[in-house]
C-alpha cells in the first residue's frame, strides 16, 4: 500500500478547505482513492491521455446476444468504484444481464469537464464506448447514461453531445452547469431525474452552497425548461406518492421527462448505500433510483 506524498496531503486538505470539509475526513477518503485508483480495471488512451473505467460484465454475458450498456458517472472528488458501491448497478446488471461501466474523471480531486467549456470528457465516453463495442456484443440501441452531482451533469452533457449514442439519460442530484445554448442535440434524449429539496451540496432551490460557490439552477425550473425544450406540456402528471418521494411525468414530448423530488432528501442516491448522513443528509428508502432508472431506460431504446 503506497502512502500519500506531502503534495498529496497538501491537495487534500485544500480540497477539505474549499468545500467545507473536515480535513481530516477527506485525507483519509482521498488517501484510500489515490491508492486504489478508484478501483479501475480498465484504461484507454483518448484524446492523448490514459482515461481509467471500472467494468462490470455480468455472469449471464452472452456474446451471441446484443447486451445493453449502462454507464454509471461519479461525482466530485468520488471514483468508479464509489459510484458502484452508492448506486448498486451491479447487483441490478447481475439480474438483468447487462453490462455496467464506470468511468473516472480527471483532476485532482476526480472531476467532469461539463460546463461545456471542453468536450475532452465527452471524446472520452465516446471512445470508451466504441472499445467496449469492440471487445463485447453491445447492442448500440440499448446505451445509456446515469451519474450523481457532477455525474448527473455530465451524464446531461453527454445527452447533447452524444445524442445519437445515448438513448437515455438519468441524474442524481445532478449539478446541471452546461448552458441551454450548448446543448443542440441530434434528437431529444428521455431523462429521469432525482432530487432531494434538502440537498446541501447542489441546492434545490439553486444558488451556491456551502460547499461550492457556483451558480447552481433551480432545479424545478431546470427541469421545467428541459421539458419545455422537448415539447411537453407546461403541467406534468403526477405519479403515485411513495412516502417521502412524488414525482411526476411530463406528456405530449418528443422525448420523455420523469422527475422524482425527495423530501428532506441530501445529496444522496435514493435506495442506495450509505454515505455520510452528517456530509452530504438524509438517503430514502422510499425509492430505489437504480432500479427506476433500469426500468425507464428498458422502456427507451434508440430508435433510429
Amino acid at each position: 500500500m503506497k502512502k500519500t506524498s506531502k503534495t498529496t496531503a497538501f491537495w487534500c486538505k485544500a480540497a477539505a478547505l474549499a468545500v467545507g470539509v473536515p480535513a481530516a475526513a477527506v485525507l483519509l477518503g482521498l488517501a484510500v482513492y489515490a491508492v486504489v485508483i478508484q478501483g479501475a480495471n480498465g484504461h484507454i488512451v483518448s484524446d492523448g491521455e490514459i482515461r481509467r473505467y471500472l467494468l462490470h460484465v455480468p455472469p449471464g454475458y452472452d456474446p451471441a446476444l446484443p447486451t445493453p450498456l449502462v454507464i454509471s458517472i461519479h461525482g466530485f472528488a468520488e471514483w468508479p468504484a464509489h459510484q458502484a458501491k452508492i448506486s448498486h448497478w451491479n447487483q441490478l446488471a447481475d439480474e438483468e444481464n447487462f453490462i455496467v461501466v464506470y468511468p473516472a474523471g480527471t483532476g485532482f480531486p476526480k472531476r467532469w469537464r461539463s460546463n461545456g467549456g471542453d468536450d475532452t470528457d465527452a471524446q472520452f465516453i465516446a471512445d470508451l464506448i466504441d472499445q467496449l463495442q469492440a471487445e463485447y456484443n453491445i447492442d448500440p440501441n440499448r446505451i445509456y447514461a446515469n451519474g450523481l452531482s457532477n455525474g448527473g451533469g455530465m451524464s446531461f452533457l453527454l445527452s447533447c453531445k452524444l445524442s445519437d449514442r445515448i438513448a437515455a439519460f438519468g441524474g442524481v442530484a445532478g449539478a446541471y452547469l452546461l448552458p441551454w445554448e450548448a446543448c443542440q442535440p441530434v434528437r431529444p434524449v428521455p431523462a429521469i431525474l432525482f432530487h432531494g429539496n434538502a440537498d446541501p451540496v447542489v441546492p434545490f432551490e439553486g444558488g451556491p452552497s456551502r460547499s461550492f460557490d457556483i451558480p447552481f439552477p433551480v432545479i424545478n425550473d431546470w427541469v421545467g425548461i428541459l421539458a419545455e425544450r422537448r415539447g411537453c406540456e407546461a403541467v406534468p402528471d403526477a405519479l403515485p406518492q411513495q412516502g417521502e418521494v412524488s414525482g411526476v411525468r411530463y406528456s405530449g414530448c418528443t422525448a420523455d421527462v420523469v422527475y422524482y423530488t425527495i423530501d428532506g432528501g441530501g445529496h444522496t442516491w435514493p435506495g442506495g448505500g450509505d454515505m455520510p448522513r452528517w456530509l452530504v443528509g438524509h438517503t430514502t428508502r422510499d425509492i430505489d433510483a437504480t432500479r427506476l432508472m433500469w426500468d425507464f431506460f428498458v422502456q427507451h431504446p434508440l430508435e433510429k
